[in-house]
């Protein structure tokens, strides 16, 4: 390397017996980066993986070791202006996440006629265990090239599945929880709930049509031996069984299955044998936006859809409580507006003024809470500095509150699709949490939904 140059060597200036070396660790990201565009996944397991498997860190790619052979060719010998034109590798042990692996390339013959140069390879862990032999001949350049060394581009590695690994780790550690999967009467939510039996998360009990649920397991080949069925044959019907059960104490959460969420709710908030506390019931989305550096939680984009003053005190309180019984002890919450100013022509930054002082007189209490606050002095701490916005919770939001639904839904929905987040969500204020699940959801987004309302519930009296 000279001044942001790099320089190859002419075939005539390269010699046998020289040495190339280069090392360098094994990562996590280094196997994702890897199994984005090889489809290599073994490395993407989920740390409660490795702890079920004695240990054993995930296996990482052996071609990943042997693209860094490459790497030797073209920046140390010969460098720029090579040509590989053929490689041959014995791969003698497995790779594994936090490897140190050394590689060496030794030139071993010339071809003056041809130009090919011949090379022995090799790879090493730290431990001397070899992880590849082999040889290798390329085509060395005959006239010096000089080639400006422009930065690499930044390769960003976001595993959007991280925190949810987490979480769902978390809540398999808690007792099972006995839960009314309500009208699981197709294939997604009957599967879902399915798994989340069979990794220990819940004690299902599926409340609708019997002929229907058996149909959806023989097809699915799905075991439902050990699971009872409560047979309700209408969807509105199995909601309000649903919830009676959990009244009871027969159930300690409800799952959404098949039917529309307008007719679970229904029963929910019913004044007549729904679930109702002391505080209106809410939602909170749990969001992990592989951009942003911790689990951002957004209340209320899913129920309430133009709240009250009095009403915000319930989702704000109701979002704090969950937060807090997630281990997030004092959340930094921003409630957001278009501005950051209180301003009489826009409503909600009066609420959120007002909840802000009722936070400072402790009738709401658990978090450090701002508002009002514009979306972006609540991300970016940098924002709100150019602004002059002085904040405790600029740029490291836990809880982002909005004015209403239909902001909320937007918000929570350019997340997902513009900047790759995934979400699940748990309704919270009721006698039991109720997970909320989409049609569009994944399977690891309802196994963390699943997972939230598992953390929440309460244990059986």
């Amino acid at each position: 390397m000279d001044l942001g140059f790099i320089e190859s060597k002419t075939y005539d200036q390269i010699s046998i017996g020289d040495v190339a070396r280069t090392e360098h660790v094994l990562t996590r990201e280094d196997g994702m980066a890897f199994a984005s565009i090889s489809g290599f996944h073994s490395v993407l397991q989920p740390e409660e993986i490795t702890e079920r498997t004695g240990g054993i860190p995930p296996t990482g790619p052996n071609m990943w070791c042997a693209s860094l052979v490459s790497g030797l060719f073209s920046m140390q010998i010969p460098g720029p202006g090579c040509t590989l034109t053929n490689i041959s590798l014995d791969f003698h042990h497995r790779l594994h996440v936090g490897d140190r692996i050394l590689v060496r390339v030794e030139v071993t013959a010339k071809d003056d006629e041809t130009k090919i140069i011949s090379f022995d390879c090799e790879a090493k862990n730290a431990e001397g265990l070899s992880i590849f032999t082999g040889t290798a001949r390329l085509l060395a350049p005959t006239t010096r090239m000089r080639w400006t060394t422009l930065p690499v581009p930044q390769l960003i590695v976001a595993d959007p599945y991280r925190r949810y690994h987490e979480l769902i780790a978390r809540a398999t550690k808690r007792s099972t929880v006995r839960t009314a999967i309500v009208w699981p009467c197709d294939q997604v939510s009957l599967g879902g709930a399915y798994r989340a039996f069979k990794d220990n998360l819940i004690l299902p009990m599926l409340v609708g049509d019997e002929s229907t649920i058996r149909s959806v397991a023989e097809q699915e080949q799905l075991d439902l031996s050990e699971i009872p069925i409560v047979h309700v044959a209408e969807s509105r019907a199995a909601a309000a069984r649903a919830v009676e059960m959990a009244r009871k104490g027969e159930v300690q959460m409800l799952m959404k299955g098949a039917l529309h969420t307008d007719e679970l709710m229904s029963a929910v908030v019913s004044r007549d044998g729904g679930m109702r506390t002391g505080r209106r019931i809410s939602h909170v989305f749990a969001l992990d936006v592989p951009a942003y550096h911790k689990s951002l939680f957004v209340t209320d984009a899913a129920i309430n859809i133009q709240p009250d003053l009095e009403t915000k005190i319930s989702i704000l309180q109701n979002a704090i409580d969950m937060l807090n019984t997630l281990e997030i002890a004092n959340p930094k919450v921003a409630i957001l507006s278009a501005v950051e100013s209180v301003n009489p022509a826009i409503p909600s930054t009066l609420d959120a003024a007002a909840l802000c002082k009722m936070v400072d007189r402790g009738q709401i209490t658990g978090a450090t809470v701002d508002g009002p606050l514009a979306f972006d002095n609540a991300i970016s701490s940098e924002a709100a500095r150019i602004k002059k916005i002085h904040s405790l919770v600029s740029g490291d939001v836990d809880l982002l509150m909005v004015p209403n639904l239909e902001a909320g839904n937007i918000l929570f929905k350019e997340l997902q699709y513009l900047a790759g987040a995934l979400a699940a969500g748990v309704v919270v204020g009721a006698k039991v949490p109720v997970v909320l699940t989409s049609r569009s959801d994944g399977e690891l987004a309802r196994m963390a939904s699943c997972a939230l309302g598992v953390l929440l519930a309460k244990d059986p009296v």
